[in-house]
């Protein structure tokens, strides 16, 4: 039988994989349900495809434009947040979650509840929803795939069996394109180097991300929770070239590696055709041609996230909800033009010291806590806007 899927951010770029992918063996998946922020006609199109049972745009404004392109077809069509998280809810045998940000939490945690198995692309969802996320997976009984390229190489290679003799996960990351530039030398980068990344083809905010190294911090408390690794238990490196997507260090010495090609569609199809593999469309090493690798320690001077996060994951992992929340409108704010590049990790940082972190028991503590850092990441860019007027 085909394996039925829901993907949730279908429009974007993990969620245009994903469709391709489906798209290329149709047979072999059964999409039941498509959602999308804004994006309706993408989403339309898609639906028209791969015929769901069920579409979504979550920005209510979009809603007549969707169903007028879908006029005819015997989809079902809503609008709205709460629409998206009801979705959620409907059982499929694995649901994609590639919602951008803290947004895709609650449609994952509906997800869980549901039964279905996640091919977690949203890493805000566990960086944000914490152990709450991960005590909700182990009662339900599903699993949790990780689509992260660096997590999906140690979900590969971290043999459970032996994960007593662990000695330590290391992250790899390509330094994203400004690697090489001084401190002085970003005040000048424009938003259009910013978002060109020198290996992978991604979104605008996680081209950011990874530009600042944001992103590789998200992705080592995202690791943590994953892998329930202590703080020693993990380490990141540069490693310009992404062949070596993420390693495993045993106690004996042995490295265990995972490789590929820079093409999100490997990891995605990992999760897609899990536990088996099948051919795939994607991209290919060839190792008859000269493969360069090199490795150098992160510079924390340099990539002060790092560092600010490496902090977080000793002191208190529920940090990571304000420094996700402060990265978000921090990022949004570069992607129009109203902050320099250079302002960000000062940014992330100075609200990651400001704003108080109570204990979160509920996820209503988890959506507290993320909209009191916007206000307080508003405020201080509002602040030195004046300033500087």
């Amino acid at each position: 039988m085909p394996k039925t899927v829901s993907i949730f951010g279908s429009t974007g770029s993990v969620g245009q994989n994903t469709v391709t992918l489906i798209t290329d063996q149709p047979e072999r998946f059964d999409v039941r349900v498509l959602t999308a922020r804004s994006n309706w006609q993408k989403l339309a199109a898609q639906a028209r495809a791969l015929k769901p049972e069920m579409v979504v745009i979550a920005d209510n404004r979009y809603y007549d434009d969707l169903k007028d392109a879908l006029a005819g077809t015997n989809i079902e069509i809503a609008a709205g947040e709460a629409a998206v998280v009801e979705a959620a809810s409907r059982p499929v045998d694995l649901h994609v979650a590639a919602i951008v940000g803290i947004a895709g939490l609650k449609p994952v945690l509906a997800a869980v509840e549901a039964g279905c198995d996640i091919a977690l692309a949203n890493k805000e969802s566990l960086v944000c929803g914490g152990m709450l996320l991960m005590d909700t997976v182990r009662r339900a009984g599903v699993r949790l795939l990780p689509v992260d390229s660096e997590h999906n190489a140690i979900y590969q290679v971290l043999d459970p069996a032996h994960r007593p003799a662990l000695s330590k996960v290391i992250l790899t990351a390509s330094g994203g394109p400004f690697r090489d530039l001084s401190r002085q030398d970003l005040k000048s980068v424009s938003l259009e180097q910013a978002l060109k990344h020198p290996n992978w083809s991604m979104g605008a905010k996680i081209s950011i991300d990874s530009a600042t190294m944001a992103n590789k911090a998200l992705e080592m408390i995202e690791a943590c929770y994953l892998f329930d690794l202590a703080p020693e238990e993990l380490a990141v490196v540069i490693h310009p070239q992404s062949l070596i997507h993420s390693m495993v260090e045993y106690q004996d010495g042995s490295v265990l590696a995972q490789l590929g090609a820079a093409d999100m569609k490997i990891p995605i199809g990992y999760c897609l055709n899990y536990p088996d593999r099948h051919q795939m469309n994607s991209e290919r090493l060839d190792f008859t041609q000269p493969q360069n690798m090199s490795f150098s320690p992160v510079d924390k001077q340099r990539f002060v996230l790092v560092e600010v996060m490496e902090d977080i994951i000793r002191t208190n992992k529920d940090r990571a909800i304000v420094f996700n929340a402060a990265n978000e409108v921090i990022v949004e704010n570069f992607l129009n033009h109203k902050i320099a590049f250079s302002e960000i990790d000062s940014m992330i940082e100075l609200v990651s010291r400001q704003v108080f972190v109570p204990e979160i028991t509920r996820i209503e503590d988890v959506y507290m806590l993320d909209l009191e850092t916007r206000h307080v990441t508003y405020d201080i860019i509002k602040d030195k806007q004046t300033a500087s007027a």
